[in-house]
Formats: structure tokens, C-alpha cells, sequence
């Protein structure tokens, strides 16, 4: 065969063997019969597998692509972790309103379809309310995974070595979601290592991973306020979620006026439960088509706007306390760094919450969109950045990578639930010198103080 052929027969073939690796991944993800159809709009109860559908086929599998240090001579010095907690029971709040929705199903609905009597002959309502958010077992391995995965991603950083030296630091939120997240992560490396001799520390520190709690505007102006969702009381009571409502209501043979909003929300939350916990395709899921779940995941995508987001500007600034905690981090790094001596601080991680990571994601800039989010213009916001069920599912994580390339070149790299992205107004480049960051951020690393941004006037 000529070299000329033999070389297009070449990259036709690669092409061929990329587009059928990136065909498997979808496969897995949507067209196993395990996996709910709508699992791909659970939000923030959606599993981290559906946001990274490899993991599905291989949960310790590494995306080296997403690695890609600007040069051979660049060392990572020092990598930051953020993570919101693993896979978890739900609250009382949404435990009560199953409940409430698993009566009406046995006492009302009709119906002959088999998932509608398999919920009334077989399905029994399981969730107690004294599981109030706990972590499952799920989430335990959520976070054992992921440790085990940065560790090869990182692996000069999250080593065996850092850790016994003291150079990887743990901090939680007080939850036992929380708590036990850090533990399994932890749990992740001492048995990857087989380390038993010794246990390694945490701290509990609110202030910085529960920073929503303490900051006073925000409680009073949008946490403990109901007008500030009023955006989203609107749409609940819109033509969209009504649809929904009198979908359901049909699926089950129930009256309309049945089946409210929050026993539409009980449904969607009793799938994606069911799957997250225990990877079951629930009949539960029967009770929403793709449609219906699309405008499920608005209104949960509305609510995180307007309470966490975009929609006030003190959600994001509650953030301020943790946003100087990184930067300090990172510049004591560099520092450190440039002076000759080793980084005494190699790795920190910090587990939180969906409502840790939002704020300080909105704060970055990361996910805005050109238009807010409202409740009537649901239909052209589908292609919408601010998504959750992509940025915050179960164990979501912003890694900011800070490396040394010579001459004292340094550039940090900011990875999103292990997906490489970029600094919003530094597009240009994908890892950006450090100085750029600081200078794009330089406004809010100047002020931004919490206790400014916090006090009520």
C-alpha cells in the first residue's frame, strides 16, 4: 500500500476508534436499562457517574487529557480541593413530603400498568426522617474514589510520602455528611497505601465551609426571606410545572388538583434517590418523561440561582471568607516556592456542601449566563451555562492546581468535578499565569471582606 494511502487510512481509523470510545460513554450512560432515561437532569441529586460517564464503566478511571501542564518542565507545587460531600440520605423536609406522596399512591392512584403496582404491592417507603441528610454508603465511596483517582492524577502531590509528612491538610464542614466524606476520603489513601500504623487529622471548621450560616445578610435578605425565591414560587405555579402536576396526576388517575407542586418534587426526588443510593431505576422515574424532567431541573436550577447563585450579589459574596482562604493558600505556596524551600502545604482538602461550592463558583465568574434566570423564560434558557445537575452533583469538586514552570513562571490550572475549564475573562489561556489570576480577581482579593459584605445596614 503507498506511504500517502496507508497515512489517510491511518487517521481515518483513529478518528473512527475516537468517535466509537466516545459512542461506549454514552452508551453507558443512556442506554442502560439500570440508568433512569432522566438521570442526566437530577441536579444536585444527581450522581458524579452522569457527569462523567467513564466513571460508570471503570470508577477509577483518570481523564489524563484534561492534564495537560504547559510545558515538559512544569511541576504541580500545591493543589486546593474543594469538594461537596458524597451521596446522601434525604432531609426531613423531603422525607415528610415522600411520605405524604407514598399515601396518596397507595390509598388513590389506579391503574394497570405494572411499574404503578409494583410501587403499591412491592415498593415500601423506606426513608425515615431520623436519616436526615446522613452520608450512605454510596457516599462513602464516592469520596474513597476520588481520592484515588486525584492521587493518580496528582500523584507527586497526593502521595503516600505527603501525607505521613503532614503535607496534606483536611478540613470539613461540622455535618456528619461532611465529616464522614473527609474520613472516606481519607479511608481512600490509607488503603490505597495500606497504611495502618497511623490516622491523620482533620480539622472542623465552619466558619470557612459553612460561611452561609454565619453571614448575616445573606440569612436575613435571602435565606430566611421568602420573597427572595419569589422568582421561583412564580414558575411552580407557571404552565410548565402545572403540566407536569397534570401529567402525574394522569399517570397515576388521580384529580388534578391532587398532585401540588411539592408532591410533583417528592416524585423526582424518589427517582433520583433511588438511583443514587441504591442504582436502581426506580418505578417511581416512570412517573416523568424527558420533558417533564427538563422542567424539574429548571426549577431546582431557579431555586439555586436566586438562593446561591447569580441571583443577589451577597450569595456570592458570602462567599469572601473562603475565596481569601484559597488565594492565601495559593500565594503561601508560591512563596514558598520561590524562596527554595519546600511547599509546606502541598495539598488541601475541603469538604462542604453544594451550598459551599456555588457561592464561590458564582464568585469566580464560572457558569454565567447573558440573561438571569426567571420564571418565564424557561424556554430559552435551555442551552443555559448554569446548570447544576452538571456543576454539583454528589462529591462535585473545584481543584485549582498551582505549578512551578521554571523561572519563576506560575500558572494555576482550575479543574471543575475533574473536567479542565477555564477562569472566565481568561479564555485565552487554559492555564494562565498565576499573576493573570490574581490580576483578574483583583478587585475581590483587595476587598471582599466578609464582615463588610455581611453586616446588616
Amino acid at each position: 500500500m503507498p506511504i500517502t494511502i496507508w497515512k489517510i487510512f491511518l487517521v481515518y481509523f483513529s478518528i473512527l476508534v475516537g468517535f466509537c470510545c466516545c459512542f461506549r460513554n454514552d452508551v453507558n450512560s443512556e442506554d442502560n436499562p439500570d440508568i433512569p432515561a432522566i438521570a442526566k437532569y437530577f441536579s444536585t441529586k444527581g450522581r458524579y457517574e452522569e457527569v462523567n460517564p467513564y466513571l460508570i464503566e471503570d470508577i477509577l478511571a483518570v481523564n489524563r487529557s484534561v492534564l495537560q501542564p504547559p510545558s515538559s518542565q512544569c511541576q504541580e507545587i500545591h493543589l486546593t480541593a474543594i469538594i461537596r460531600h458524597g451521596t446522601r440520605y434525604p432531609t426531613v423536609k423531603n422525607v415528610k413530603k415522600m411520605q405524604k406522596l407514598y399515601e396518596l399512591v397507595q390509598s388513590s392512584a389506579s391503574g394497570k400498568e405494572s411499574w404503578l403496582r409494583e410501587i403499591q404491592t412491592q415498593w415500601t417507603m423506606w426513608y425515615t426522617e431520623d436519616m436526615d441528610g446522613r452520608l450512605v454508603q454510596k457516599g462513602v465511596n464516592d469520596h474513597k474514589h476520588l481520592a484515588v483517582r486525584l492521587s493518580k492524577l496528582f500523584p507527586s502531590l497526593i502521595s503516600e510520602e505527603k501525607l505521613r509528612g503532614g503535607l496534606i491538610n483536611f478540613i470539613t464542614s461540622s455535618k456528619h455528611r461532611c465529616v464522614n466524606s473527609t474520613l472516606s476520603f481519607k479511608a481512600g489513601l490509607t488503603e490505597l497505601w495500606a497504611i495502618k500504623d497511623r490516622e491523620f487529622e482533620h480539622a472542623v471548621n465552619d466558619a470557612l465551609m459553612r460561611f452561609f450560616d454565619q453571614c448575616t445578610r445573606f440569612v436575613e435578605e435571602v435565606d430566611n426571606n421568602p420573597s427572595a425565591l419569589s422568582e421561583v414560587d412564580k414558575f411552580k405555579q407557571g404552565p410548565e410545572m402545572r403540566r407536569v402536576q397534570e401529567k402525574i396526576a394522569d399517570r397515576l388517575g388521580v384529580p388534578y388538583n391532587t398532585i401540588s407542586d411539592d408532591m410533583a418534587e417528592a416524585a423526582f426526588y424518589l427517582c433520583a434517590y433511588e438511583f443514587a443510593i441504591k442504582t436502581v431505576n426506580s418505578p417511581w422515574c416512570r412517573l416523568f418523561d424527558e420533558v417533564d424532567a427538563q422542567v424539574m431541573e429548571y426549577a431546582n436550577d431557579l431555586k439555586q440561582f436566586w438562593k446561591r447563585g447569580y441571583g443577589y450579589d451577597i450569595n456570592s459574596k458570602s462567599s469572601c471568607i473562603l475565596f481569601h482562604d484559597v488565594f492565601s493558600r495559593l500565594d503561601k505556596a508560591a512563596a514558598e516556592n520561590k524562596s527554595g524551600q519546600q511547599v509546606t502545604e502541598a495539598v488541601t482538602v475541603q469538604v462542604g456542601h453544594a451550598e459551599t461550592l456555588l457561592p464561590l463558583l458564582t464568585l469566580l465568574g464560572f457558569s454565567k449566563d447573558k440573561v438571569a434566570l426567571t420564571s418565564s423564560n424557561y424556554a430559552t434558557q435551555t442551552q443555559r451555562s448554569f446548570r447544576t445537575s452538571h456543576t454539583l452533583p454528589y462529591a462535585a469538586n473545584l481543584l485549582l492546581v498551582l505549578y512551578d514552570c521554571g523561572d519563576g513562571d506560575l500558572r494555576l490550572q482550575p479543574l471543575l468535578n475533574e473536567k479542565a475549564v477555564t477562569f472566565p475573562g481568561l479564555t485565552q489561556a487554559s492555564i494562565p499565569l498565576y499573576e493573570e489570576v490574581r490580576g483578574r480577581y483583583r478587585e475581590l482579593l483587595q476587598g471582599c471582606d466578609f464582615e463588610t459584605e455581611c453586616q446588616l445596614f
